[in-house]
């Protein structure tokens, strides 16, 4: 059993098939050799039959394999590691981004700055096993999608899941679901959308209560032309995925069911796994919306507010970079001021896809190119456009690093020492770039506004909401900025921000 784990919690929420700890843990059963997820329908093992673990890694690692019933590797993922800023959790976000596929064990632990003998001690201690295991736990959940959403041949598949040959591929998959690759395909075979050649289809679950439209909405609002797209009901943009670029096309799920659609058009499908970990950062997929509502609905200033909007989501940004580079152009601007300087930055320095893909037309500026581009034409301040050279040039040299592994505190205090960025913008690029879950956006005019209206203060709302502050911060820009949300205010609403606000 997991070190963290509590027993007696873990097993009553397997008896009660609790789906809301769905991704928390996994349930190992002595007497089938197969591991669930806490609210698989089947019966309730004895207590004295079961083990649990935190990741599905662990029960392969322990000789389990997964349930063809409840299929426990199609889950949220689990919250805590974007809770926790401890070393484990900062390996376990690089992990699902794909850092030992790219770089190995060695890159993971030199980026963390461990020895890779620290590393898998405290990853081993903690979880039951090292980053290798986790790592081929996340290929063989990779491989599962591709064999049941698409037509690839099984060789194909198994090199762009990552695997180094087709024996390793074919021994994983047996191991993990006891099926062969062409078993599991013909199992799930008709159960997967058709979709359109040449595109992905998936299906990304979520914990209830989750509302996709209000999530894509915020997202469409902010969406920049040539980068990003909004139709009223899909919200699409391009992937700066590692080994070219992606396009994402995001929907609610036409069953009104807690999941996202996406479709994802890919350069490279072995990009396929970082891919969905960044469309589900993005969407904020993997939080823990009953733990929020419980904090921010007992104070009176936001209870008519949580429960007008249950389960309402923080979105974040697939690339931290990018976002960094955003805030910084919408500061002191409206938000279609924002959105129509960061649409020229992109035509100025971006990367042109091959082809478009509809009104997609360019992949956002890496830092080094950025660094270098003449940004005169954007109609940035000559004051903004130093702001944005210097940061550019500090992500690229390294000097500021906001992967998903980044040290969130260090994060904070390298840009700070960039020349023209302060308190809000450091602390914007934490919420929406890093998907730190409490963080206070310090002289938010949006935010001051609904503190008025709600006849509280800023000062006071800084620390009354931890650990969730950045859902309160939603809350509160939802009564200042309705028009970014699906949901109407449910308390007195304050006038729409023109600057800093609502970003």
């Amino acid at each position: 059993m997991d070190r963290l784990l509590e027993p007696e919690r873990c097993y009553r929420a397997v008896a009660s098939r609790d789906a809301r700890f769905d991704g928390w843990f996994v349930t190992a059963v002595a007497t089938t050799g197969i591991y669930c997820r806490p609210s698989c329908p089947a019966r309730t093992p004895l207590a004295r039959n079961v083990t649990f673990f935190s990741t599905a890694a662990a029960a392969q690692g322990a000789g389990y394999r997964a349930c063809r019933r409840c299929r426990p590797d199609a889950v949220p993922g689990s919250p805590e590691w974007d809770v926790r800023a401890d070393v484990v959790a900062r390996a376990m976000r690089l992990i699902a981004d794909g850092e030992v596929e790219r770089s190995g064990v060695p890159g993971l632990a030199a980026r963390l700055g461990y020895s890779e003998r620290q590393l898998h001690r405290l990853l081993t201690a903690e979880l039951g096993v090292g980053p290798l295991a986790l790592a081929r736990a996340q290929r063989a959940e990779t491989a599962r999608l591709l064999i049941e959403t698409t037509d690839l041949s099984m060789t194909d598949i198994a090199f762009a899941a990552g695997f180094a040959s087709i024996r390793q591929f074919n021994d994983t998959v047996r191991e993990v679901f006891a099926l062969t690759p062409t078993e599991l395909r013909r199992l799930v075979h008709g159960l997967h959308a058709g979709g359109v050649p040449g595109w992905l289809t998936l299906r990304l679950a979520v914990r209830a209560p989750f509302a996709a439209d209000e999530v894509l909405l915020f997202l469409g609002a902010h969406a920049v032309p040539g980068l990003e797209e909004w139709d009223g009901t899909t919200f699409s943009r391009v992937l700066d995925l590692p080994h070219g670029p992606g396009v994402v096309r995001l929907s609610p799920a036409a069953d009104g069911g807690a999941a996202v659609i996406a479709r994802l058009k890919l350069t490279a499908l072995r990009d396929l796994g970082v891919a969905v970990a960044r469309c589900r950062r993005l969407l904020d997929l993997d939080a823990d919306p009953v733990a929020v509502d419980d904090v921010l609905g007992a104070d009176p200033a936001l209870a008519g507010l949580v429960a007008g909007a249950p389960g309402r989501r923080v979105p974040a940004s697939p690339d931290a970079d990018e976002l960094a580079v955003r805030a910084v152009i919408g500061q002191q601007v409206s938000l279609a001021g924002a959105r129509t300087l960061t649409a020229r930055l992109v035509r100025a320095a971006g990367t042109p896809l091959p082809e478009p893909v509809g009104t997609l037309t360019c992949v956002f500026p890496r830092p080094a190119a950025l660094a270098e581009a003449d940004l005169t034409a954007v109609g940035l301040t000559g004051t903004r456009r130093r702001t944005v050279h210097a940061l550019a040039a500090a992500l690229a040299d390294g000097s500021v690093s906001l992967d998903p592994g980044a040290d969130r505190e260090e994060a904070g205090r390298a840009l700070l020492a960039v020349p023209g960025i302060g308190p809000w913008t450091a602390a914007l690029v934490a919420l929406r770039g890093l998907a730190d879950p409490d963080v206070w956006l310090p002289g938010d005019l949006a935010l001051r506004r609904a503190l008025a209206a709600l006849g509280s203060s800023d000062a006071d709302a800084a620390t009354r909401w931890r650990p969730w502050r950045s859902y309160a911060v939603l809350h509160l820009w939802a009564l200042a900025a309705p028009r970014l949300f699906t949901r109407p205010p449910t308390a007195t609403t304050c006038r729409p921000p023109s600057d800093r606000s609502a970003s």
